[in-house]
């Protein structure tokens, strides 16, 4: 019968059809990313904020491990965790590690590069998984990110926390805080991103990140290109705003109200975050906290010496 259809009304056929699909579609489109306003919403590998930026994160080991997040340094991402993740997730944890806004897979959104988005989104994913009995740890930047999480939203969901050559109490320079830096280093860190982000990040990489630049040092281009390709997926503007997040923002506050179990593990030569104005303060203000200075280590230690640290939190995770 078709075959007796005349060919303009066949085409007036098809026409109506496809318009039929294409607002079906459009509706179903619409309701898929349609979320209520103000509530937080979750996919296996994303949730979506409140202000709706989509952070990503990985969920690793079993479901009913204790749960585990590890915050991640700049401007890298989760996969800078990956050595420790798959250590403790095979171990029985249950391990969350996620991109911080602009950072890694997650949105790069132009507003909200600070400590107190970091740490909003981060009680979100928590929330988002209702997750509880966590024990809380930040790398670098990421050890910012905890601070500010427990000064703003307190440690009702925590167990343990750790701060890994983490960036608090404070890395500026000022008047109370004489051992900080200098803000011209953070200043030419900012302009070698505007001048050439990829160098930049080569150089760091390459060279104080993990003491590369140390006589006998031996570097791993592995290592050197996964920081590389880690911090060039991260957006520009989110990554240049976090310097200021890092470098400028004051944990002093915050880590008094740490009232949980808490490790802070740092190198003393590290050449990002020096160990006396990081670390060791840092443990002159947590309240018992336990201390464990590893000699020699870089800032990046959790890769160059990956298995001690593996080990050594995996002991105080368990203790």
């Amino acid at each position: 019968m078709s075959d007796q259809i005349n060919p303009s009304r066949r085409s007036a056929m098809v026409g109506s059809a496809v318009a039929a699909a294409a607002t079906a579609m459009a509706a179903v489109s619409t309701e898929a990313v349609a979320a209520p306003a103000g509530k937080v919403t979750r996919t296996v590998a994303t949730i979506t904020t409140r202000d709706g930026v989509d952070i990503y994160y990985k969920d690793w080991g079993p479901r009913n491990g204790q749960p585990v997040i590890l915050s991640h340094g700049w401007p890298l991402s989760s996969d800078s965790w990956e050595s420790a993740a798959f250590f403790l997730a095979n171990n029985g944890f249950r391990v969350i590690t996620h991109d911080r806004r602009g950072h890694g897979r997650s949105s790069q959104p132009w507003d909200g590069n600070d400590m107190d988005h970091y740490a909003d989104d981060l009680a979100q994913l928590i929330e988002a998984l209702d997750l509880k009995n966590i024990i809380l740890a930040g790398f670098s930047t990421g050890g910012g990110e905890v601070a500010r999480y427990v000064g703003r939203h307190g440690t009702r969901r925590i167990a343990k926390l750790g701060l890994i050559s983490a960036v608090p109490p404070l890395m500026l320079k000022t008047d109370t805080n004489p051992d900080g830096l200098p803000i011209a280093v953070f200043d030419g860190i900012r302009a070698g991103q505007v001048a050439d982000r990829g160098q930049l990040y080569l150089d760091i990489a390459s060279g104080p990140f993990y003491n590369y630049n140390r006589p006998g040092a031996k570097p791993s281009q592995g290592i050197i290109q996964a920081w590389y390709s880690q911090g060039m997926q991260g957006g520009f503007k989110n990554t240049y705003d976090s310097i200021k997040a890092f470098s400028e923002t004051d944990f002093r506050d915050d880590l008094k109200k740490f009232d949980k179990p808490t490790l802070i593990i740092h190198g003393d030569d590290d050449q990002i975050v020096p160990i006396k104005a990081a670390g060791i303060a840092s443990a002159k203000i947590v309240k018992n906290a336990k201390l464990i200075v590893y000699p020699g280590a870089p800032h990046g230690l959790t890769d160059t010496h990956k298995d001690k640290f593996n080990n050594d939190f995996l002991a105080f995770a368990k203790s």
